[in-house]
Order: structure tokens, then sequence, then C-alpha cells
């Protein structure tokens, strides 16, 4: 049973993320707002099967990384999308680096490059894991579980920007700073501290983004003490898997992506 406490500790997470979203990031209104009835565009939707593309994009305008994706279901609570072996994505030269060399400090250098602007993507695909992602609109974190032939290896939190709808997908970025949390939800560990201090001393995370970061830290762990969101259906959750005849979700106008392993999660 869910504790009234838990209950009374996600709503307060909530009420304090949406407060520093508006000083982090601006803000722009759900579809059925009162905003949205004098004239903003609604909210683009996704067909289930359709290919999306979620892209980090900087400050600057200038994208991060791109990754193909497959709609599973796109409701008003959430985007949920997959991608198994073989999606396409494009990456920073650096990180791609990283991991195929298994060279961590190609990986802390990307961090450099991305603090002056400039940098090449190069063509990978996403290799080891299936992918499951669950993403609300408004949140400054996503919600992934990754899987391998076993079955749901771990979830994963993915601390990053509310997103904004694009026509072929969705813009996001990446804040570093990542939640990984047991399959049965009985254990949860911090990763990627260093590289959050990092981003933070070359001013790639803002002030404002730091104390979004620090709202959503609450009321994740909220989620996962009153089984809230895709928590609330673990066991169905647990049990999803990429139907293999559905094809590998490719990004839109790119050559075939070289035999590179994509940086991933988990």
């Amino acid at each position: 049973m869910r504790s009234p406490g838990s209950r009374s500790a996600a709503r307060r997470a909530g009420r304090r993320l949406a407060r520093t979203a508006r000083s982090a990031l601006g803000w722009w209104p759900r579809a059925d707002s009162p905003a949205a009835a004098k004239g903003v565009e609604r909210v683009r939707t996704f067909e289930a099967g359709q290919t999306v593309v979620r892209r980090e994009v900087y400050r600057s305008g200038r994208v991060w990384n791109e990754h193909a994706l497959r709609v599973v279901a796109d409701t008003g609570e959430a985007l949920v999308a997959a991608c198994a072996p073989g999606a396409e994505t494009r990456w920073p030269a650096l990180y791609v680096k990283a991991r195929d060399d298994g060279d961590q400090s190609a990986r802390t250098k990307a961090f450099d490059v991305m603090a002056t602007g400039v940098w090449e993507l190069v063509a990978a695909v996403w290799q080891e894991t299936e992918l499951l992602l669950w993403k609300p609109p408004e949140t400054w974190f996503s919600i992934n579980a990754f899987y391998t032939a076993d079955g749901l290896r771990n979830w994963y939190v993915n601390f990053e920007h509310p997103t904004r709808r694009t026509s072929s997908g969705f813009d996001t970025f990446d804040l570093t700073l990542d939640l990984v949390v047991a399959p049965d939800l009985t254990g949860w560990h911090w990763k990627d501290e260093d590289e959050y201090a990092q981003v933070r001393r070359l001013g790639i995370v803002t002030d404002a983004e730091h104390h979004a970061v620090d709202a959503a830290r609450e009321q994740v762990l909220a989620m996962i003490a009153e089984r809230s969101g895709p928590f609330a259906d673990a066991a169905s959750w647990s049990s999803w898997r990429w139907d293999p005849d559905w094809p590998a979700p490719r990004l839109p106008h790119t050559a075939p992506a070289v035999p590179r392993v994509a940086p991933a999660g988990g």
C-alpha cells in the first residue's frame, strides 16, 4: 500500500519541479491549457509503430546526438518508445571513440568539446540491449528499461530537459546524471556524478538547470517508493520484449551506419 507520506512527497517534488522548470527553460503550455486555447499550437502526437527521432540539442541549437526509436504508445501522460540492436544513431566522434576503445578519457574530453560549441557527429548503431523509454513531456527525466536475452537488466533514470516535439520526434538534452535501479525496485545507485560535476564546472549545466535536477531527483525517488509511473506496472514492463518482426528504427535521410557501437546507458 502506498503511504500518504510518499504520495505527498511526490506531489511536493512535482510542484518544485514545475517552479524550477519555468526559470531554467521558460515554459510552454500543455495542449489543453488556457494558453493553448489562445492559439498556441497543440502538442504533436505520434502513432504506435511510427519511427521518431530523439535528439539532444545543446542551448546553442547544435545537435549533440540523435537516436531513431519506434513509438510503442503516445498518450497524454507520456511517450513510450523503444529500440533494439541495429537502431541507427549519431553521436559525437569522441563519444563513439570512448566506447570503441574503452577509453573513458575520450568521453571526458567530449564535454570539453561540448563547451566549445563545435563537434562532429558520426553514424553508429545501438547494440547490446533492447530499450523501452517512458518520457512525460514536462519532466526533467526519462525512465528507461534495458533488456538482455535474460530479460529486464535494470531500470535507468536519465536526467534531461523536458521535451520539445518536432515534426520527426522530440528534442531534449541529457544533463549527464543518472540513477540505476534494480529490476525488482529494491535498490538503486547514482551514476556519473563525476561527469555531472564536470559539466557544472564547465557551465554546460546552469544553476537553474541544477535546481531542476535536484527537484527531479526527489520526484523520481518518490515515484520508486510509491510505485507510480511505469513502476506501478513493473511486472508488465519486466515482461516486455522487442518484437523480432519490427524493423530496426532508422534515421531519416542517412546512409547506412558503420558498425560502430552507440554509447548506451545502464
